[in-house]
């Protein structure tokens, strides 16, 4: 039987291992928190589609700040560089927006699904969407 800390040292090896992937992970769950929570206070007085666009745009907010400096360690502090950095983050935010758009307004509107149901599995497709752009192009390290 292993004692606690031979678990421990396994654990920090996977961690240092799959380091990038646990923190988008977590990080990517506190996001779909954000999202999910101003979603539905922004229900209260808007329909699913505004209340969609408000989510997102504090969402992304939060999650460029979360992988810039927890999930993919971003080093760039030139201004210009910087600024390039986060427009390409929103346009590809932009871009899963609109794919999140089309399965709310297909699963929504044409199937009559619940919009809070909807809105979770939108929210998974749009997570693993992100990761894919986050590490391919916005914070793809430089060689």
């Amino acid at each position: 039987m292993e004692t606690i800390k031979e678990m421990y040292a396994k654990g920090k090896e996977l961690y240092r291992k799959y380091k990038e992937i646990i923190n988008y992970l977590f990080f990517g769950g506190l996001s779909f928190v954000v999202s999910m929570v101003t979603y539905y206070l922004a229900r209260i007085w808007f329909d699913y589609l505004m209340s969609n666009l408000i989510s997102w745009i504090i969402a992304v907010i939060f999650a460029y700040v979360t992988n810039k400096l927890f999930v993919f360690a971003s080093k760039v502090e030139d201004k210009g560089k910087l600024l390039r950095e986060f427009c390409t983050f929103v346009t590809s935010r932009i871009f899963t927006l609109l794919l999140e758009t089309v399965v709310m307004y297909i699963m929504i509107d044409l199937m009559h699904i619940n919009d809070i149901v909807v809105k979770v599995i939108a929210q998974i497709i749009v997570i693993l969407t992100n990761y894919i752009l986050s590490k391919l192009i916005i914070f793809k390290k430089k060689k």
